[in-house]
């Protein structure tokens, strides 16, 4: 038997506000929505290099109170532009005694989903 990854759920007190900055963040423009409350996103056909997984955010009643289990990671051509990019959709940096010296730069999402946006190079 063989496993195929289809997405990652996040939890979320506002899931369109935090699909929005996803949708924008990642240039995907495929949205849809759940049953239950849930904003779907994934690519649509030429949107990414590598094959659509999808993002589902869910509605949950409570605030993020403490570290992530799973966080989301990034490769970047352009680093820095990227980092830029993101912040002025509303990510923040994040420390998490990661130090200067690394090749990843931590930030978190308009909720506070921590995620990493790793150097190409």
């Amino acid at each position: 038997m063989t496993l195929t990854f289809s997405g990652i759920v996040i939890d979320s007190t506002d899931p369109a506000t935090v699909a929005d900055f996803w949708q924008q963040a990642l240039g995907w423009s495929g949205r849809g929505s759940g049953e239950r409350g849930e904003v779907i996103i994934e690519a649509q056909e030429g949107e990414t290099v590598y094959g659509p997984p999808s993002i589902v955010f869910q509605p949950v009643p409570e605030k993020r109170t403490v570290k992530n289990r799973v966080h989301l990671d990034f490769f970047s051509a352009d680093q820095e532009a990227d980092v830029a990019r993101l912040e002025a959709l509303g990510a923040t940096r994040v420390d998490v005694g990661q130090g200067p010296s690394r090749s990843f730069v931590v930030l978190a999402d308009v909720e506070g989903n921590e995620f990493c946006v790793l150097s190409e190079a």
